[in-house]
Order: structure tokens, then sequence, then C-alpha cells
């Protein structure tokens, strides 16, 4: 098999990939978590959190443990008076975090909880007094659909552990649970007087309800519920206003939680009806804060393949960009945030691009300046990179074409489709990471085409809800249509393409090649060959019912139509498909069924199950693998 250059292989496990950025109220230090691969690209079990003076330039490392010590420490969150930082450490015993504080520079660091379980979500009452967290109480796997399922084992039902609200107070370690036992807290926000929680749960399984969730508000004093608000779709992102009358949160359709876009809205604390915002705006809102003048409320978005930063006056409707890039704000090409203190003088952020690996920023927003040179060494592994814009069916379309490394105006070359997953998602300028990402083929002498069809986030609520009850049709024709556009501009060689993609962008590539022989090779990660028999064996069939309209026992017909294997007859595209083997989200099933009528068909096809994987590849040896597996095939088939 051929193997990835061991520079390329090098630099993708060289990346130091930096999180949960955070500003101190007088926006005199950063802080941000830092982790990466060990020498021998094993996975390090270890994460730094890293605290810069910017006034100075000193950095100091934030721990619970010995200063040389190794542990994993994330979720810094600095208190409201800007002395201490919370955050999380499991120095005690590996993968078990506990809760501390740090009291300021040179004091020594309080531990304020001894509990089991997953703990996350770390919050300041404004107050000061007391922290809040999200707790799984005694669940030792990870949460999430990203994690890998745990086997069944007798008989079948649903394993349900909550993620309750805990308040820790701050002087005592004293705690409380404080939210229902029957539902799962996905978000929350404190109210400015801090006694009432603001969020948004279900009941139910964590990873499947997140579709069904609702607004709600919890006492404090009594752990009294009240449900404030039924969305018609999805909810992120509460808000509260700085007078404690009213919730802003972001309301959209939405396929993966914590993967937010949609319109701003508002309801009354008490409940009632609920505005939109933003109607028919042309982007996708993705995270709020209030900032101290109480007219001002601070967003993100999507925005057309890049990222902006605006401020809305909630009395008006008004809203100004105060900042727009062709880059990511945050790590990965799906993660978008920003740090930003209370009056909005001073921000920190994580960029990173096409042209430039993740560092942290500071200053006022949009004029930051880099604080940190983690990822100086890195350098691209591809050529120029262009923005690409075309019509189809009415609508504007957009698209990211990396160049080969190398490239020769006097030559023709072949080119990779990279469909996004989500499909609420949107590819976004950013550096890549070890996994299923097909920038590595622009190293390898190929054009890498990345499109944002309908059915993406960053050109408004219609155009993410553009592939409803359509999934492959008008998503595949404008990826289609964009490959004509990019013929025009680029010496593509029309004889030599090829598809790939991961999870929706696999189910895209499983689709594209029974509707069209356009294709010479075809790479599916994670895919979904057949929408009825999915429904009943992965285990978040409620993200289906937004998209579908209903479940596939009302309407058999409409999951039937968008199948690809209702159609592998028309397949001649050689496909390699890849899937990991404790998928929750796309079961390796799902692969097993595409693969199996391939090879009955006579199509050059391969299957390879990584074992022990769940939605996103984690060990380095199976990352290594998938990327010499994408250059092979590839390279076998269009070279």
């Amino acid at each position: 098999m051929p193997t990835l250059a061991s520079g390329i292989l090098n630099a993708l496990f060289s990346l130091r990939t930096l999180k949960e950025v955070v500003i101190s109220p007088g926006g005199r230090e950063v802080a941000w978590v830092y982790s990466q691969y060990n020498p021998d690209r094993t996975p390090a079990p270890y994460s730094y959190i890293e605290v810069l003076d910017l006034a100075d330039g000193r950095v100091r490392r934030l721990t619970a443990g010995e200063k040389e010590s190794r542990h994993a420490e994330r979720g810094p969150q600095w208190s409201p008076d800007g002395k201490s930082i919370a955050f999380l450490s499991d120095c005690r015993k590996p993968k078990q975090m506990q809760l501390y504080v740090a009291p300021g520079p040179g004091q020594p660091v309080r531990r304020l909880t001894d509990v089991a379980g997953q703990l996350g979500g770390l919050q300041w009452s404004p107050d000061g007094r007391t922290l809040a967290l999200l707790h799984i109480d005694g669940q030792d796997e990870a949460a999430g659909i990203g994690a890998a399922a745990a086997r069944d084992d007798g008989e079948v039902g649903e394993r349900l552990r909550y993620q309750r609200i805990l308040l820790v107070e701050v002087a005592t370690g004293r705690s409380r649970t404080i939210s229902p036992a029957d539902r799962y807290v996905y978000e929350y926000d404190w109210s400015p007087d801090s006694r009432t929680i603001a969020c948004v749960a279900a009941e139910g399984s964590g990873d499947n309800n997140y579709w069904l969730a609702r607004l709600h508000t919890i006492s404090v004093d009594d752990g009294a519920v009240r449900e404030i608000y039924r969305p018609e779709l999805q909810v992120a992102a509460p808000r509260w206003s700085p007078d404690g009358r009213t919730i802003f949160f972001i309301q959209g359709l939405m396929s993966d939680q914590a993967l937010t876009g949609g319109d701003i809205w508002c309801v009354e604390a008490t409940g009632g009806a609920a505005r939109n915002l933003t109607p028919g705006r042309r982007s996708s809102p993705s995270w709020l804060r209030w900032l101290r003048r109480p007219d001002r409320l601070l967003f993100t978005e999507w925005s057309e393949g890049g990222t902006a930063i605006a401020e809305l006056d909630a009395a008006t409707g008004a809203t100004r960009t105060l900042w727009r890039g062709d880059e990511t704000l945050g790590t990965g090409a799906y993660d978008l945030s920003l740090a930003v203190t209370p009056e909005g003088s001073a921000s920190a952020v994580i960029r990173c691009s096409w042209d430039a690996p993740p560092e942290v920023w500071a200053g006022p927003i949009g004029e930051w300046k880099r604080v940190t040179n983690l990822n100086g060494d890195l350098r691209p592994h591809w050529g120029k990179v262009a923005r690409i814009t075309w019509q189809n069916d009415g609508l504007n379309v957009q698209g990211w074409l990396l160049y080969p490394r190398d490239f020769d105006p006097g030559q023709r070359y072949p080119m990779i489709v990279s469909a996004h997953g989500g499909p609420a998602a949107q590819r976004t300028p950013s550096w890549p990471e070890p996994g299923f990402n097909l920038t590595l083929m622009a190293a390898e002498g190929y054009f890498v085409f990345f499109p944002n069809p309908r059915g993406s986030y960053g050109q408004g609520q219609a155009f993410t809800q553009g592939n409803v009850k359509g999934f492959g049709y008008g998503d595949l024709d404008d990826i289609l249509t964009g490959v004509d556009a990019v013929l025009k501009v680029a010496p593509v060689d029309a004889a030599r393409l090829g598809i790939g993609g991961w999870s929706y962008g696999g189910y895209l590539t499983m689709w594209a090649v029974t509707q069209t022989g356009r294709f010479r090779a075809a790479i599916a990660g994670a895919g979904i060959a057949n929408w009825q028999s999915y429904y009943g064996q992965n285990l978040i069939d409620q993200w289906l019912i937004p998209y579908f309209g209903t479940t596939v026992y009302d309407d058999p017909a409409v999951y039937a139509r968008s199948s690809p294997i209702n159609f592998v007859k028309h397949v001649t595209t050689p496909t390699l498909i890849v899937a990991g083997e404790r998928d929750k989200a796309c079961p390796a099933a799902q692969s097993y069924e595409f693969w199996h009528a391939l090879k009955t068909l006579g199509v050059k096809t391969k299957l390879v199950v990584y074992k022990d994987e769940g939605h996103g590849l984690q060990k380095p040896a199976n990352l290594e693998d998938l990327c010499a597996r994408l250059i092979g095939w590839f390279g076998e088939h269009l070279k």
C-alpha cells in the first residue's frame, strides 16, 4: 500500500492543538488549552492550560499537579472579578476530572469536588459565589455521538445516564444537583442575579434527544423547573439579557448537537411567544454573548464559506458586522468561538486558515495581534487557494479550491471533490488534522474542491433547509455544477475526477456514484447506504425527523427516495468504504450493506472497518492507515 510522504505525515501529527481560549475580565491575561501528539504519533494523555500575561509576555502553566507532571486539564474559566481561574483536572486519577480553583499566581490550587463520572460545561455564577458544571454521574466513557458505542450483551435497552447541573459553593466546596433526574442538559446560562439558570434540556437519551430539546428555567434556590419554550426546530446557546427579563438563543435546523447555526430568537423568561430577531439573514449565527451595554448582543456566524463577528441591537433588530474573514475562529473546520471582556473592549480568539495554522490572537475585535507561535514551523502542503462561486437552481453556491502543491499551469491535473459532513455545517478555511482530511491530496498532485451545497450553513436558514425531504438531489446537483464551474477556471482533467467524504459526506459519496458516472474513484467514510435500514440501526434516529418530516414507519417512501442502495445497480465507480466498528451515528452495518451490493454486482470495492473506533477515528495507527488508503485508492484509479 502506498504510504504518505513522511514529511507530510509528520506535519499532520506535529500540529499543536489549541482550544477553549478565555480572556480575563480586565483584558490583561489570556488562557487556553494546549495538546499534541507524542513524537511516536501516539496521542498524549495530557493537555496543558497556559496563561499569558499580555502586559509582560510571560506564559505560565496552570495545573493542579506538580509543575512538570502530565495530566489532562481543561475548561479554564475566569471568576467575574478576574482574581481566580476555575478548571478541570484528572491529576488525582487518570480520566476522572475534578473541579479546581486557582486563586492567583503562586497561590495554592484548591480542589472543590470528589465525584465520579463525566464533568464539563464549567461556568461561574455572576456573583462569583458558585460554580456550575454539567455532570454525568458514574459514567466512565466519554459522552456524545462521536464516542464509540458500548457493545450490547444480554437484554438490549437504553442505558440512560443523565447529564445534570451540579452546583458547587466556591467558599466551602459543598455541592448539590439542581436539574431534574429525568432531564439531560446540553447547555445552560446563569441569570444576572445568579438565582436562576436557563437550559436546553430533553428527557431520554442524551445522544438521541437533542433534536427534541426545549428551553427551561431552573430555580437555584429550590430546583423548580419551568418549560418556557418548545421550539419548532433545534435550540442552542441560551443567553440571559442583562435585565434578566428575556432569554436569547439560536434556533434553526441543526443536524449535530454543538455544531450550531440558525437565527437569533428571544423569549420572555416567564415564557410566551418567541420572536425571530434575524429573519431572512444570509448567514448562520453560531454563538452569543451579551456585553455590558444592554442593547449590544455580540455574535459569531458562518458566512458564505468564512466566519464573521457582528452585533445586534435587540431593541431595533439592527445588526452591524464588526469583522469578517476567510478563516476559522477556532481549531478545526467546524469550530467557531470567541472570548471577549464584559465591555467588549478586548478579545481573544484562536485563528486558523488555509494560509496559517492555529495560534492565539488578542486585542480589540478585528484588530488582533498574534500572541503565540506554537505552530510556526508548519507550512501548507498545498498550493494557492481560490474561492469558487456559481449559481444553480437560482441559488448562489460557494466552495474552496485547493491547487496542487507544485502546480504547473501547463499541466492538467486530477481533482478530488470533498463532501462535508453534517449536513448542517460549512467547510471553512482551516488547518488540516490527521484523519479523513482530503487536503493531503494536494501534496500528491491533485486539485481538491470543497463545496458548500444547499443544506450547509453560511447563507441563512432557507439555504440550510434546502435539502429537507430531498437528501442527495439538490445538494449533489449543486456539487456537480460546482465541478463544472471549476473546470472553467482551472486546468482540471474532467476524465480524472474523484469524490470522498465522511458521515453525511460519506452518504453523498455513496449517493453520487449511484447517480452519475463522472467520478472515476470514490471513498465513502462512515456513510449511509439505506435510510430505511439506517433508521433502525443508529442510536440517534431523532435527528432524521426534522429532515424527513416523520418516521420511516409513517412514510417509508421519502426515506427510500434518497437511499443509495435503491439505485446501486447503476454504480460503475471503484469505491473504497471505511467505517468505525462502534459508530453510534453511522453504524458500520451501513458500510457493509453498500460494500456487499457492490461486490455482488462486480464493482471494484474494498471495505475497511477500524476496530473499536466510533464516529471519528482516534487511534494514530488507524489515522495513518486511513491517510495511506486515501492516497493509494485515488492514486490507483486517477493517476
